[in-house]
């Protein structure tokens, strides 16, 4: 019986893939977003085709509730379990599933190496990580009540499946056993194995006392489903956090200062902002530079008068003709009446 299929993680590959594209990414960055998207893919892979294995040989059964793609969080500690498959008199198997289609050898002492073609490279030991699990795994099924007849823990039993492409080397039984390490194709052939020869007698009558209904496993397996915590498939470690982009200056506009206005001899007025150098801003906000011009003929020269405070122009000296200020001298800007600086 299926209570649980291989979790959908669609969202985490898509971060993966989006970020890969990204332009703001170091050397550490881009290296470790390669290694986790190989690691996710050959994850994704190995447990689906796996669980195809497993789902065909268990559909039909009524002894096994079959779960994939379990992570438990219990004080702290983490079990993430490829698959899960409860029994209803011998227990529990524990499945990891590694997805290496190279060469796969385990030596004298349990260590796991894989070749593929002229690299070779250690992968931690699927075993032991089995057994790390099942500990985790122990605690919580004592705080869910669920255990055998005899009212001791159910028992586990581990077993790594490889790809079906994978070429083991196995050493010596007499020096480390690997008979539960397998091609996820031979599970069914591993299971008949197991229980008519591995059991053994006194297993046999442990199974007997301990046999539990279709109902009780299953309502076992929905509370182990309860307790399933998959992980943020969003989260990514701090140092792979985006860089922002770097900030463009802003180009700064200086307006020319406000002159006070001057009544002129003609009654108009000169000062206030200068209106006509707007007109030279451009659609970017930037003001167009200002073009020296030479002084108008029969006047001094633009070097002995003073600048225009408005565009910068050489200034000439005027008299008011008319108003309370008749007859009293300043300087106008040359370009008037296009502009009415005045000093």
């Amino acid at each position: 019986m299926l209570l649980k299929r291989v979790d959908d993680k669609s969202k985490r590959l898509a971060l993966l893939e989006d970020l890969q594209r990204s332009s703001l990414l170091d050397a550490r960055q881009k290296t470790w977003l390669r290694e986790e998207l190989g690691r996710l893919r050959k994850g994704l892979q190995g447990e689906q085709e796996s669980a195809y294995f497993l789902d065909q040989y268990f559909k039909v059964g009524v002894n096994h509730v079959v779960l994939h793609d379990l992570r438990f969080a219990v004080d702290g500690d983490v079990a993430q379990i490829d698959h899960v498959v409860i029994n209803r008199g011998t227990g529990m198997y524990l499945i990891e599933t590694k997805n290496y289609a190279g060469d796969v050898s385990i030596n004298a002492h349990g260590e796991f190496t894989v070749n593929y073609g002229d690299d070779r490279f250690g992968v931690p030991s699927p075993i032991e990580q089995s057994h790390r699990h099942e500990r985790i795994l122990h605690r919580l099924l004592e705080r869910l009540d669920i255990k055998g007849r005899d009212g001791g823990p159910l028992d586990c039993y581990h077993v790594v499946m490889f790809h079906p492409k994978a070429i083991i080397t196995r050493p010596k039984a007499s020096e480390f056993d690997t008979k539960n390490v397998i091609k996820a194709d031979q599970f069914p052939s591993w299971h008949g194995k197991f229980v008519d020869k591995e059991l053994g007698l006194g297993k046999v009558l442990k199974m007997a006392i301990n046999v539990r209904s279709q109902d009780t496993i299953k309502e076992w397996g929905e509370r182990l489903i309860r307790q399933h915590r998959p992980p943020n498939l969003l989260d990514l470690p701090t140092f792979m956090q985006p860089k922002a982009a770097p900030v463009q200056p802003v180009p700064i506009v200086t307006r020319p200062p406000a002159v006070q206005a001057v009544s002129l001899a003609d009654g108009s007025t000169q000062g206030g902002q200068f209106q006509q150098a707007k007109a030279s801003l451009t659609s970017a906000g930037t003001a167009e530079p200002f073009v020296q011009r030479p002084a108008a003929a029969g006047q001094p020269t633009a070097a002995l008068n003073p600048a225009c405070p408005m565009c910068q122009s050489s200034m000439v000296r005027r008299t008011a003709r008319k108003g309370a200020k008749a007859g009293a001298e300043f300087w106008g800007c040359s370009r008037f009446p296009a502009c009415r600086g005045t000093r």
